[in-house]
């Protein structure tokens, strides 16, 4: 059995190839923008319209027969998607006009418009470009993506197909991931936790004075920016490239010794958004939850393991040896549960997490199932959840598991 990935590589074009990246993408831009006006202006522009324009833009238009017609036309069916989920995937709006000065460049060809060659990415009008092959390609790409980062880098993405690991094994234990604060992400057991490292923290001295260099530089608006200015600003966006890489890295190795020891993985589905409009906004960025959570999901779904959403609400308040749950919510300086109904204590975290696997084995994952969990807790749940789970251990360091309890 076979999957469906993305390899990434960096690219090193010279400033010739690059300069010709950059008109492709111009051309690529037009057609986007152009797309986006038939659409306004209410003519209801389908792939087959839209082929139709190009042609007869090609036609007429000799700057845009320089480019190539294979990027051309992929730009067209990337409007299509966009504009297809724009009326199907919720929260998903019409798409918008690219404009140079905030879209990054971001090619896309098909087999008939690239090729490898001694190592290098051969594009459409006699471009080279050597790539950093960090690993071998698992197949043949059918597809390859040039895109360009906020800090200028060049990159390739090609699609390509790979085998799929061997199913998970039954015996292994289920795991429940409680997310928070000062702790990224706690479990049911202490050994598979992902502490806050605090990278973003790390570099805040480096980012401020960077963004201060670019204050002091900063001319008013309506003059072009100096050159002092520009690698001000190039130096900030560097800095926080690179504390954004290692919490990446960091979700990644995580997720992957979560996935490959565990045959269910019981997710608390932790929206953080809100949290950018709290006074814990700086530290939940630096914690990057959405981040360790969407990798968390995808590796285990990929791996074939058992992965459930569980609602976050009332996990923090529920005890996880009975059931019970406590009539306050508790405050985020209270970092162990204490239960009045049976006397269980543990770490708020390490009870949350619990509580969180306890739901997704009675595959009960509905809004409502902390909430109307309790009958089903006092008939042998504690059993069930400390099966495969070590006791009690310290208490764990990261806020609640509700949004009205961090």
């Amino acid at each position: 059995m076979s999957e469906t990935v993305r390899y990434t590589y960096r690219l090193r074009p010279g400033r010739i190839a690059e300069a010709a990246l950059l008109d492709e993408w111009g051309r690529c831009r037009w057609l986007w923008n152009e797309a986006v006006h038939q659409q306004r202006s209410g003519r209801k522009p389908t792939l087959g319209k839209l082929s139709k324009l190009l042609t007869e833009a090609r036609g007429r238009n000799a700057w845009l027969r320089d480019g190539s017609q294979v990027a051309q036309q992929q730009t067209l069916r990337a409007y299509g998607a966009a504009l297809d989920h724009s009326f199907k995937v919720k929260g998903r709006g019409r798409p918008k006009t690219k404009r140079k000065k905030d879209a990054l460049p971001s090619l896309e060809y098909t087999t008939r418009g690239f090729r490898l060659k001694d190592g290098r990415l051969c594009l459409p009008g006699k471009v080279t470009v050597p790539v950093v092959w960090s690993r071998e390609l698992p197949s043949e790409p059918t597809s390859v993506r040039v895109h360009q980062d906020s800090l200028g880098h060049w990159y390739a993405s090609f699609v390509v197909r790979r085998e799929v690991a061997a199913a998970p094994d039954a015996d292994l234990p289920g795991i429940g991931v409680d997310w928070g604060v000062k702790t990224t992400a706690g479990t049911t057991n202490p050994a598979f936790d992902l502490p806050h490292f605090g990278h973003r923290r790390r570099c805040a001295a480096e980012l401020a004075k960077a963004q201060r260099t670019m204050a002091r530089r900063r001319r008013p608006k309506g003059r072009p920016q100096s050159k002092g200015y520009q690698q001000a600003k190039r130096q900030a966006a560097r800095i926080a490239k690179k504390a954004a890489r290692q919490n990446t890295h960091d979700a990644r190795v995580w997720a992957k010794n979560v996935v490959e020891h565990h045959h269910l993985i019981a997710v608390e589905d932790f929206k953080p958004k809100f949290l950018a409009k709290t006074t814990m906004a700086r530290k939940a960025a630096d914690n990057a939850i959405g981040a360790a959570k969407r990798e968390l999901i995808d590796r285990g779904t990929r791996a074939g393991r058992k992965v459930v959403l569980v609602p976050p609400a009332y996990t923090t308040m529920t005890c996880s040896g009975c059931g019970e749950r406590t009539n306050l919510r508790l405050g985020l300086g209270v970092r162990t549960f204490e239960c009045s109904a049976c006397g269980y204590t543990a770490g708020r975290d390490l009870n949350a997490a619990r509580t969180i696997l306890a739901t997704a084995e009675r595959d009960r994952a509905s809004a409502d199932d902390v909430r109307h969990q309790i009958a089903s807790f006092r008939d042998g749940g504690s059993d069930a959840v400390r099966a495969g789970n070590p006791g009690p251990g310290p208490g764990g360091k990261s806020p609640g598991s509700i949004r009205g309890d961090r």
